[in-house]
């Protein structure tokens, strides 16, 4: 297949699914070898649900070649990657590379791992969704939007489930103060009041993401978003409901663009976050940058302007320790993974010496 054929019949169809000039120019080198590009719609253990234009997919394997050259599970394909796949007919369908992304939505793997996982690659916009009607779990939210600004992807935050909530000015007054610098909408997928203003992000090519933790309406809005009909829960007598997604989709909208779909989280533990963490909490490091002492403790210290705004009610003091807080959990993150890596390192020392002592010369 030559490379105007592809680019004049197949390219413009993947259009609707996020494609780009970006793309196109990364693309080329695989054009001319005869690859085919397309889009990770459902990743899975048996194979990952591509895109490849209009309704049509493929179900592809990562090649042996791809896995051995990945630096760890994080250059593998995930939802949202741009991939370039070859085969079909009698020959098996894989996949030989993963575009560049730009953006990446990655989190610590687990409490008792060390790795990170990508929830979702090439992410515009992140929304980040919160159920009113309780009191909202604001150092979540500053937690979400740590991972989302280092993510690459601009966060929103989407507070659902209006019609169940008595004071929403109150609840959006403490959201936005703890997410400044980043739209926060109330809505209700139930009633529909609120849902235009997402319209401001579908501009028929981006691709959105939607993240939260369980139960907090995002199915309801997904099928707002979508017009489909996924499954959704009832809900509990807590006013919580029960999240009924189970996997990372990408799906494909009306207008054009997609929404990539989550499953509940419970938890998020940040993963080499630093400058997200410098963003989403821009109003404290604007104040760290005045203190006298360039190591301040935000404490005792004389000249310190963080305690000084928290002192006549400038910065909530819970934004210092939610701040403070997310700080010692990336370094304690940084220390064990600099422990797995003398670990390793340590391990291929050993695995050197042994085959060395396995084809030294007996006396």
């Amino acid at each position: 297949m030559s490379s105007s054929a592809l680019t004049d019949l197949d390219l413009a169809r993947l259009v609707p699914l996020g494609w780009h000039d970006r793309l196109t120019a990364a693309f080329a080198p695989y054009a001319s070898a005869g690859g085919r590009p397309g889009r990770v719609t459902r990743p899975g253990r048996g194979g990952h649900l591509v895109a490849v234009g209009g309704d049509a997919t493929v179900l592809a394997v990562p090649s042996s070649a791809l896995i051995k050259s990945a630096i760890d599970d994080t250059a593998l394909p995930t939802v949202g990657d741009w991939v370039v796949w070859r085969g079909g007919g009698d020959q098996p369908t894989v996949i030989e590379a993963v575009l560049p992304r730009s953006s990446a939505f990655i989190r610590h793997a687990g409490a008792t791992d060390t790795r990170a996982q990508v929830l979702a690659a090439n992410v515009d916009v992140l929304l980040i969704a919160v159920a009113l009607g309780m009191t909202p779990n604001l150092r979540r939210i500053e937690r979400f939007l740590t991972l989302g600004w280092e993510s690459g992807a601009q966060p929103v935050v989407v507070l659902t489930k209006a019609d169940l909530c008595d004071d929403i000015d109150a609840e959006l007054r403490d959201v936005e103060a703890a997410a400044p610098g980043v739209a926060v909408h109330a809505m209700s997928a139930v009633t529909g009041e609120g849902i235009d203003a997402l319209d401001v992000y579908l501009d028929g090519r981006s691709t959105l993401a939607l993240i939260g933790a369980s139960g907090v309406g995002k199915s309801t809005l997904v099928n707002r978003i979508t017009g489909a009909s996924m499954v959704t829960s009832e809900i509990r007598d807590d006013g919580k409901g029960r999240h009924t997604t189970t996997h990372r989709e990408l799906i494909p909208l009306a207008r054009g663009g997609v929404l990539i779909d989550t499953p509940g989280l419970r938890g998020v533990q940040l993963w080499d976050a630093e400058e997200g963490l410098e963003r989403a909490f821009a109003d404290v490091e604007s104040l760290v940058a005045q203190c006298r002492f360039p190591d301040c403790g935000h404490d005792t210290e004389p000249g310190c302007a963080v305690t000084a705004a928290i002192e006549v009610g400038a910065l909530p003091a819970r934004r210092l320790d939610s701040y403070q807080r997310l700080q010692r959990e990336l370094v304690y993150l940084e220390s064990r993974q600099d422990a797995r890596a003398r670990s390793e390192a340590r391990k291929r020392w050993r695995a050197v010496a042994k085959a060395q002592r396995a084809h030294r010369p007996r006396p």
